[in-house]
């Protein structure tokens, strides 16, 4: 096996370079970044290509390029129905939740739960999303610099410090628009590194066909397994009807990626950038596919896994990567800048989506006199300081990697409730605040039952449905293979024979079903309690709820009705001061709070 050489290096700092410098670019071209809203929407002038680049960059980490093709390698190309999910998820997005966010024009999606019901749910939210992206973020830099560093011999702080640094220097000079950029950049970067390594193993296996019938005779391409039992980790249903949950928690919800195609210059834009961001998911999911079956077809008879030569399926991909490039210099470099490039991605949209929150629901509501100058050197120091959290986090994954493992599980169970709450407000124009708030303290209850119940006892084999590995074809002296049978998790696993009459049937639930059941919970609990607690009675106001129109003027393509309609929203009484009505949901809200106040809320708090 090779190491890493000069020239991989070489490669790997170009990328950052040339990362670091677009941020430079975007601090000072077109006079810099002046207002907050400048830095943190890109004072909301986006087009849709370099936007829908970046919605698929940060969706794509650096556990998707390490990640995903391990998954194809150990339980087969099932895993491509998520294809069907994506389409979904980007069509609930762009009709549901993008009319009605882009409408009112706010920076914090949780800024829409307190003009829809209070801001105690507001605040909720926003605690809520700091925690599980600072969580995540931290795992997020430091599993693949692990995995890269256990074959490749890698660096492994110089790494994690190095894409930190470079990350927060040009989310804070840059602001959205860098994040932006960067992004299309390393999207670039990544498919370079899949494709670099499909051409190669084609080369390597004399042709596509061998490697598609090895994965067929290997049962590899499983594609359709329409068992509806729930409790099995990926079928059909479990991906089509709980992935698509899972998926719209984050697409059209989150503030990461809300933050972004809310900064497109008018809604034609940012709905395109959805779709484009489709085809996106769908060219990646391939290039993973594709890899997945190459590295079963080269390793089909001497599993690296099994055979010890890894400790981890992540470490697959790097290994094949040594493995069958070793005589090119700068390639395996080239695939590490692609996997980097997805960690710097992620972390730098979540960098600047936890700047948008802090600034729009911490600091905005409660310090009324800020100037914009003000507001601007504020979200700089925020992304500066959220920069230092997440190389921070990232150290503490490294101490308690599985404990921190568990609590983002833990915490992705808090993308389905909050998806319901949204739901709740956008799609029943009965929900009160009252109802809204107790359907998510019983969404997260159910939720986190569920998840913490699956940690302790993780599903049983039979669930999961590992395909057979093989080490025949190795030369190598094993001392003894009865251990490839362990299930993945053995953090918290207890013996087989305490296990619970719950944890085989209702623990055992597959994992993308947890958003789901936050979701219908939440939804449904909201419901009930909207109707006992004197919903029907309260009036909200259309433009929080997705209404006819919004659906309809898909049709109308002219640029001109578009435009009408912003400034219709931007449109203002009387003129005020310049500081806090530059966000017309808020100002307008603000003025007549004496009137409507019972009315806007259904409750009077």
């Amino acid at each position: 096996m090779g190491r890493f050489t000069v020239w991989d290096y070489v490669v790997f700092a170009a990328m950052l370079l040339i990362s670091a410098i677009i941020g430079i670019y975007y601090a000072f071209v077109g006079g810099g970044q002046k207002t907050s809203k400048d830095f943190l929407m890109a004072g909301r002038s986006m087009s849709a290509l370099p936007v829908a680049l970046s919605l698929t960059a940060s969706f794509m980490s650096a556990v998707t390029v390490l990640g995903t093709p391990a998954e194809i390698y150990r339980y087969g190309a099932i895993f491509c129905i998520f294809a069907i999910t994506y389409g979904l998820v980007v069509l609930c997005s762009a009709e549901i939740f993008l009319p009605v966010f882009y409408k009112l024009g706010i920076t914090s999606t949780y800024e829409y739960l307190e003009l829809r019901f209070n801001k105690y749910l507001r605040l909720c939210g926003t605690v809520l999303f700091i925690i599980q992206t600072t969580l995540y973020t931290g795992i997020v830099i430091y599993a693949p610099a692990l995995a890269l560093n256990q074959v490749t011999g890698f660096d492994l702080w110089g790494a994690v410090v190095a894409t930190g640094v470079v990350c927060t220097f040009y989310c804070t000079l840059g602001g959205l628009k860098a994040v932006v950029w960067t992004d299309v950049f390393q999207v670039g970067i990544m498919v370079a590194g899949f494709s670099s390594v499909i051409i190669r193993a084609v080369v390597v296996q004399e042709g596509i066909g061998r490697i598609v019938n090895d994965s067929y005779h290997g049962g590899r391409l499983n594609f359709w397994d329409f068992d509806p039992n729930p409790l099995q980790r990926h079928t059909f249903w479990t991906i089509v009807i709980g992935g698509t949950f899972t998926w719209t928690g984050i697409y059209g919800v989150n503030q990461s990626q809300v933050q972004r195609y809310i900064a497109c210059k008018n809604r034609f834009h940012a709905k395109l950038s959805l779709y484009i961001n489709l085809v996106g998911l769908w060219a990646i999911l391939v290039c993973a596919t594709l890899c997945g079956l190459a590295l079963y077809s080269i390793y089909k008879d001497c599993d690296p896994w099994s055979a010890k030569q890894v400790s981890a399926l992540d470490q697959l991909m790097p290994y094949l990567v040594l493995d069958i490039m070793h005589d090119f210099p700068g390639v395996p470099g080239l695939f590490v800048a692609s996997a980097y490039s997805g960690t710097l991605s992620t972390v730098s949209s979540s960098i600047n989506a936890l700047a948008a929150v802090t600034v729009e629901d911490l600091i905005k509501p409660y310090f009324k006199s800020l100037s914009e100058k003000k507001l601007s050197w504020i979200s700089m120091g925020m992304s500066l300081f959220y920069g230092g959290v997440c190389i921070a986090m990232a150290a503490v994954a490294s101490l308690l990697g599985a404990l921190l493992q568990a609590a983002l599980s833990i915490f992705g169970m808090v993308g389905g409730p909050l998806l319901g709450l949204f739901a709740l407000g956008i799609l029943c124009p009965f929900a009160n605040g009252i109802g809204a708030f107790v359907g998510l303290v019983s969404g997260f209850i159910i939720s986190l039952w569920v998840g913490i119940g699956s940690q302790i006892y993780p599903p049983l084999p039979e669930r999961t449905k590992p395909l057979d590995l093989s080490t025949v074809g190795c030369n190598i002296s094993l001392g003894n293979l009865t251990s490839t049978e362990i299930p993945l998790t053995t953090v918290f696993s207890t013996p087989g024979a305490e296990r619970p009459a719950l944890a085989d049937n209702w623990y055992s639930l597959s994992y993308l079903y947890f958003s789901t059941l936050g979701t219908l919970v939440t939804v449904v609990v909201g419901i009930i309690i909207s109707l006992l607690t004197g919903g029907l009675k309260q009036n909200t106001d259309p433009k929080f709820l997705l209404t006819k129109e919004d659906f309809l003027s898909n049709f109308s393509r002219s640029e001109t009705e578009q435009v009408k309609k912003v400034e219709v929203l931007n449109w203002k009484p009387f003129t005020m001061a310049n500081e806090g009505t530059d966000n017309p949901a808020f100002s307008h809200i603000e003025m007549d709070v004496a009137s409507d106040k019972n009315k806007v809320n259904g409750l009077h708090i």
